[in-house]
């Protein structure tokens, strides 16, 4: 995705409010804005609803109808070159199953820092690839 004028949105999906609350104030403090969902519902609806979106960072373990692994592949049937970022603590990249190719997972605990640096790079070379 191409540099452009507005800030880069987020779209934050995580039912731990406090987490949501650290990494949503670490990422608005780096420029980004973001918008925050509590479950993947609430986050689809968001996203068909027209809420702009340049990348989706979703728990993977979530309440609600679908988890985040089915969130990613609703989202990416919509927006096909979005970039999709996962997280969790619950379960590590070899065990979760399928994920949505070029996506990222990282693994909770996780420094809210290192998040705002793989955002940036994901958003602005235009590589949602994971490495």
């Amino acid at each position: 995705m191409a540099h452009t004028d507005h800030p880069v949105s987020v779209l934050l999906v995580e039912d731990e409010v406090l987490i949501s609350m650290l990494v949503a104030d670490t990422l608005t403090e780096n420029g980004f804005e973001v918008h925050e969902a509590s479950t993947a519902d609430e986050a689809l609806r968001y996203i068909d609803e027209g809420g702009v979106v340049d990348v989706l960072f979703t728990d993977v373990n979530l309440p609600g109808t679908m988890d985040g692994r089915e969130l990613a592949a609703r989202v990416r049937a919509r927006r096909p070159e979005l970039p999709v970022v996962y997280a969790s603590g619950r379960y590590d990249v070899r065990d979760v199953g399928k994920l949505v190719p070029r996506s990222v997972f990282m693994t909770k605990p996780y420094n809210p820092d290192d998040v705002c640096t793989l955002l940036m790079r994901l958003t602005h070379s235009g590589d949602g690839r994971a490495h």
